[in-house]
């Protein structure tokens, strides 16, 4: 449980030391008191369950993994208070859901952005919810991302030995290790910072580019953390930012020399960056089974790549 819910519990008078209710939050604990906590019932949340259609890739008593599209926001927040994944889970599931946090819900232990495609776990039971959040805390949990960007980031490229934080690994891998912050000024955005901050790591590596020469490339990314907007954040800080990225993105743009008009309108055209969680893995929280799940490249993405490879240009 979190703090806050162990104090709102206190608060109620569900829990007692000893037979007696705890008032004190500061209070000291003792070597043999008896502590016990009646947390009551899951209260049902806010969220109105919505059928909402959900590509489900698979599901069992414990856990549900989504292959989320992009526009689907995960969890209801200002200004998104329905058409969310959790709306959707609530319809879904019913009562099966995960009553941590003191709310019947729908276990979220990780998010992808909005605009992002692709897979996610969801915890039904409580068992469930603490094994996967153990696992993403622990760094263990496989998560590859694609992703269509600016330029051509090469291990190889001399301007990439320059950009603090990052290291170059065999076959062609280039790891980017940094500390990741709030914008100072931008609170929409994240930002690698000298100071403070979390501390993320993301590799990536170049699967193939687009126009001669290369003007955008698909990248694999994988997770060693899951900051917000890392990879988004540690791409563009490389000097590859995402093609549509609408935040990290910039002003940038493609040459019809390299692409041809139409890889250039495509690209000027893209509606959300171009991102997808491609493969998910991790060990079952219940039977220990490892469980691997693979989601295709959505039509967007096909059709921009396609795009970029139908000009003058060569996709390597």
């Amino acid at each position: 449980m979190s703090r806050s819910r162990l104090a709102r519990l206190i608060a109620d008078g569900s829990v007692t030391r000893d037979g007696r209710p705890v008032t004190d939050l500061k209070a000291k604990v003792a070597e043999g008191e008896v502590y016990s906590i009646a947390p009551g019932a899951p209260e049902d949340v806010a969220a109105a369950a919505e059928e909402i259609p959900l590509k489900v890739v698979w599901e069992d008593d414990d856990l549900i993994v989504i292959d989320k599209p992009a526009g689907m926001v995960v969890h209801p927040a200002p200004g998104s208070w329905s058409g969310t994944l959790v709306n959707a889970l609530l319809h879904h599931c019913g009562d099966t859901l995960s009553g941590i946090g003191g709310e019947k819900r729908p276990g979220i232990v990780h998010r992808i952005d909005k605009d992002t495609s692709g897979l996610l776990v969801v915890a039904k039971s409580d068992r469930a919810h603490h094994g996967l959040a153990a696992q993403f805390e622990a760094h263990t949990v496989a998560r590859r991302y694609l992703a269509v960007v600016y330029g051509l980031p090469e291990a190889s490229d001399p301007r990439l030995h320059g950009v603090r934080g990052l290291t170059f690994e065999p076959q062609g891998v280039v790891r980017v290790g940094t500390q990741i912050a709030r914008h100072r000024t931008d609170r929409q955005r994240q930002a690698v910072t000298d100071h403070g901050g979390r501390h993320a790591v993301t590799r990536f590596r170049v699967l193939g580019w687009f126009g001669t020469p290369p003007a955008a490339s698909l990248v694999e990314c994988w997770l060693e953390t899951g900051r917000t907007h890392q990879i988004r954040v540690h791409l563009t800080h490389a000097g590859h930012s995402l093609i549509g990225d609408p935040v990290y993105g910039g002003r940038r743009k493609l040459s019809p020399a390299a692409v041809g008009e139409a890889g250039v309108a495509a690209a000027a055209a893209f509606p959300r960056q171009a991102l997808h969680a491609a493969t998910l893995g991790f060990e079952h929280p219940v039977t220990g089974e490892w469980l691997e799940f693979e989601s295709p490249l959505p039509a967007d993405m096909e059709g921009l790549m396609a795009a970029l490879d139908s000009g003058p240009g060569h996709d390597g």
